[in-house]
């Protein structure tokens, strides 16, 4: 068995296997993505229950194997439960969770993805933030993440909605969803965000499925 290591992320997934244990996908600060087993997670009374929940974010406690970690332990600083009781932001959360699936590499730096990850969830449990708006803030870092964006807005548009994307483009993480736009300018961006969305991410997410159900 190799040492164990600590390593900082978030459970993008989380899937049973066998009769109790979990399959885990976490995204972690210092090694990207990687796939983790909870053996005996779904034991009742498990001490790994709790920390093999998606949105669960802390420092996972892990030996490293041929072809995926063991859990061992996890030491969770927050679980974003607060979620569970808003149906929308739920559903942008797991939407996040998906996007930052998809974006991310194993054996890859992952800590501006986790962080942008770990903003985007709090800014969804700010009220005075339109989800809309988290979402495609999101969405154009995300991409600006993985290298696949345009430095200006794809089509012309207002002053205001070009700042915006500048804005979003070019500002720390922890600042950006500090500000709001009127619904003409949140129009422009959004549409915007969706023609280089369409672009670069060739991909159907469960969770946009049903956050346009929700809407209908």
């Amino acid at each position: 068995m190799r040492e164990c290591v600590e390593l900082t992320g978030m459970v993008l997934r989380s899937s049973p296997v066998g009769e109790y244990d979990r399959r885990l996908v976490l995204l972690t600060r210092e090694r990207g993505k990687i796939t983790a087993f909870a053996r005996g997670a779904r034991r009742p009374g498990s001490r790994l229950m709790g920390p093999c929940r998606p949105f669960a974010f802390g420092t996972f406690k892990l030996y490293e194997g041929r072809e995926a970690y063991n859990l061992q332990d996890a030491e969770i600083a927050r679980y974003f439960e607060e979620l569970a009781t808003d149906m929308e932001g739920a559903c942008y959360g797991q939407y996040f969770l998906e996007l930052g699936d998809y974006f991310s590499r194993e054996n890859l730096d992952g800590s501006t993805l986790l962080l942008l990850i770990y903003q985007s969830l709090r800014a969804l449990l700010r009220p005075a933030v339109p989800n809309r708006l988290v979402r495609r803030v999101f969405e154009l870092r995300a991409m600006v993440i993985n290298g696949e964006y345009t430095e200006k807005p794809p089509r012309p548009v207002s002053d205001s909605a070009a700042y915006a994307w500048e804005y979003v483009i070019g500002s720390p993480i922890e600042k950006l969803y500090t500000f709001a736009l009127t619904p003409p300018v949140m129009e422009e961006f959004s549409q915007c965000v969706q023609i280089n969305f369409s672009r670069y991410v060739d991909k159907e997410f469960q969770s946009l499925k049903i956050l346009e159900m929700l809407a209908t």
